[in-house]
């Protein structure tokens, strides 16, 4: 067996809803716009001689589209709800204004402060979304052979992997920045049972591109 898995993370590359400034969640199901398929595109030419074994995405179609170059190449994929934004609730994809502004402003604080445990109004709170990524992590631990692995998800959702990943408290997710089509290389060892950084919220990939979300 192998020691050493390569993941390659990434947050999908950028939509309008980013653009807008406005909530997507995970119910909204938007399509990169076209910086986005710029930035995927600058992304795969980047990266794409890298030796992937298998691509894990969300359900949404934004990270589809965010290595679709790779998926054309015929690489193995899996989607898995697992790895979805956090919902946000009844204010997803509603215009910015400064109710839901306060309101998430407060709700973020409340996290920050140590209460990851509430949610936002009928959404999801931190911790829900934890539940569900772990038997995500668990399934990719379990295949050794695949050697390097590429992973495309979500702002929100990373910030709480990368506190499991790297045994963090959930309350310091925020300390992991993210930008739209950045990169995390992790690397897992299968004999110590840990997770390393390589890399986190690498753009070089993005060089001469406009500056997104």
């Amino acid at each position: 067996m192998h020691s050493i898995k390569d993941i390659y993370l990434i947050r999908h590359g950028e939509t309008d809803y980013n653009r807008m400034g406005v909530v997507q969640g995970s119910g909204i199901d938007a399509d990169l716009n076209e910086l986005g398929q710029r930035q995927a595109k600058a992304f795969y030419e980047h990266y794409q001689d890298l030796p992937i074994d298998k691509i894990y995405t969300s359900a949404l179609k934004r990270t589809h589209q965010s290595v679709q170059g790779f998926i054309e190449k015929g690489l193995p994929w899996e989607k898995h709800a697992g790895l979805n934004e956090i919902s946000w609730g009844i204010r997803e994809g509603r215009t910015p204004n400064n109710d839901d502004d306060l309101y998430y402003r407060n709700l973020v604080r409340a996290w920050r402060e140590g209460n990851v445990h509430i949610p936002s109004e009928e959404g999801e709170s931190p911790i829900d979304v934890l539940e569900k990524q772990k038997p995500v992590v668990d399934l990719i631990i379990s295949r050794p052979e695949e050697r390097h692995i590429l992973v495309a998800m979500h702002g929100r959702a990373m910030r709480v992997l990368l506190t499991h990943l790297f045994e963090k408290p959930l309350h310091q997710m925020d300390t992991f920045g993210h930008q739209n089509l950045c990169l995390y290389h992790i690397q897992y060892d299968y004999t110590t049972g840990k997770f390393n950084q390589i890399k986190s919220n690498h753009t070089a990939h993005l060089h001469g591109l406009p500056d997104s979300m």
